[in-house]
């Protein structure tokens, strides 16, 4: 068992919690979390009031929907077929393309639709830290709509981390090892007897449960034959196991010999010193700091092999630790885009944001839900960081800060930003920069008269202390206050108006420290 932190906790402390366990909040938000106690308010985020099904999923991935949707595709390709039979080879052709072209329209409507979901989910849910779990398990378990390219497989992906965010880690790897976009994005469809895909086989070992350097090929080819025979289903996502295409032959994995299947492949994993270390550790960089400490692995590691490989006990360890809330750790992680952009809408008390802005700020900043950049993930920390995406920080805090000032007049950020898209990219893009540009000219954005009432704007020193205490929760030092305070003198004027406060937010979020989680 780690160290615990002391009963008595501090209002940053707490900040620094729903930081880290969550996306940010209110002021007043995190004072109701620090009035609840340190214990109190971890085990309220292990067990939250919010059911899973509380925000429901897009319309269109509604399963009765989906399989009327299936089947009127269906009847439309054998009616097309049947039309073909009169036409000449290029209508056919032009036929053909004409049909694709439609559902790639409707991929891409439904991908955007998807990211705005569980964005929204990430702004408003009640179970701050069960999201913030299912990004580790999307980043753990990396599966792009790149490859895979039906929105509902990613999207009942994404609910099925949800489920397992605090369970059961083993049982979430066999389910994974059957997930549909999971089979189509490592080929696991394609491995047959005589012919097995090593793909599933190599990544369930390196990235899911053991790690680097605990297993040899020899391990990855053996272990591929046991995968052999699962069959998925492209029109109704059902999963199979056909025994003729499985290798019932003996295997010898990890030391192990016997005619093993899938399953037991995974129950054989689990048996291994390093899985009960690999998941803590990775757990530990992605909640505390970038390199987990080996006094660390191994107390979380017996945590987590006690538990029967249970996610919410060593997730409370660490919550409560005292390490956790060590100096050293507070506001010393580089914001991932996804943190960046939820923790400002929440901090601003933002219901929304402009339709398709999400996915295209998203790209622009570096992490696009849905799509990491390859099978192991996003690279982390620093790597978030570099002059282009800096800029792109600053850019976009403008465009969020500056949207209810629109209306005046006063030019953003954010219709450049969205004109210079819309002139080059695939048309895909240039559709979506569009809707983005034609959604940005109605926001409104923040609700300045909330964030900075009138009253508090006439003296700058409260003001700034206030916008500080909502976007820093911690003193920024006294060089950056006075900053900010001769920042707020210099655009007082005659009135200060919204205008006036969405520049000194812009300002505040434009520093290294607002970089920081």
């Amino acid at each position: 068992m780690l160290p615990r932190a002391k009963n008595e906790w501090t209002l940053e402390e707490a900040a620094h919690l729903v930081r880290r366990a969550g996306f940010g909040a209110s002021p007043a938000e995190i004072r109701k979390i620090h009035e609840l106690g340190r214990e109190a308010a971890v085990d309220g985020l292990l067990d939250p009031d919010e059911p899973i099904g509380a925000i429901p999923v897009p319309d269109w991935a509604d399963p009765k929907k989906v399989a009327a949707e299936r089947r009127e595709r269906f009847e439309r390709v054998r009616a097309s077929r049947q039309e073909q039979r009169n036409m000449t080879p290029k209508e056919r052709e032009e036929a053909r393309r004409k049909m694709q072209r439609e559902v790639r329209r409707s991929q891409r409507e439904q991908i955007v639709s998807a990211g705005e979901w569980w964005f929204g989910r990430m702004m408003h849910s009640r179970a701050p830290l069960r999201e913030k779990m299912v990004i580790f398990l999307h980043d753990h378990f990396a599966t792009s709509s790149q490859k895979v390219r039906q929105s509902v497989l990613m999207l009942r992906q994404n609910q099925l981390f949800r489920e397992h965010a605090f369970g059961d880690f083993r049982a979430l790897t066999h389910e994974i090892a059957v997930d549909p976009a999971m089979m189509l994005y490592l080929d696991t469809q394609n491995s047959k007897k005589g012919k097995p895909n090593e793909n599933f086989a190599r990544e369930v070992m390196e990235l899911f449960t053991l790690g680097e350097g605990h297993y040899t090929e020899q391990d990855i080819k053996e272990a591929a034959r046991a995968f052999t025979g699962y069959q998925l289903n492209r029109l109704n996502g059902e999963v199979t196991h056909n025994r003729r295409q499985w290798d019932e032959g003996t295997k010898t994995v990890l030391g192990r010999s016997g005619k093993f299947d899938g399953k037991q492949i995974i129950d054989l994993l689990f048996e291994q010193d390093a899985a009960a270390a690999y998941v803590p550790s990775k757990l530990w960089e992605f909640f505390v700091e970038d390199e987990a400490p080996k006094a660390v692995v191994k107390e979380l590691a017996a945590t987590f092999r006690a538990s029967g490989f249970q996610l919410k006990p060593v997730l409370r360890e660490i919550l409560l630790s005292r390490a956790f809330y060590d100096g050293t750790v507070i506001r010393n992680q580089i914001k991932s885009p996804v943190q960046f952009l939820v923790q400002m809408c929440r901090e601003l008390e933002i219901d929304d944001l402009p339709r398709g802005y999400v996915q295209t700020v998203q790209r622009e900043l570096g992490q696009q839900l849905f799509f990491p950049p390859n099978v192991a993930g996003w690279d982390w920390g620093r790597a978030w960081i570099n002059t282009n995406s800096l800029l792109s920080r600053y850019n976009t805090a403008g465009v969020i800060t500056k949207g209810a000032i629109n209306a005046e007049g006063v030019e953003d950020e954010g219709s450049s930003m969205m004109e210079m898209a819309a002139a080059g990219g695939k048309p895909g893009q240039q559709m979506l920069a569009r809707m983005v540009k034609r959604a940005m000219d109605r926001w409104e954005g923040p609700d300045y008269e909330k964030i900075a009432p009138r009253p508090l704007r006439e003296k700058p020193a409260e003001l700034v202390e206030a916008l500080v205490d909502r976007l820093f929760q911690a003193d920024p030092g006294k060089k950056q206050r006075e900053t900010f305070v001769d920042y707020a003198r210099s655009k007082k004027g005659v009135v200060f108006t919204n205008h006036e406060v969405a520049e000194l937010c812009h300002l505040m979020m434009s520093t290294p420290h607002y970089q920081l989680c």
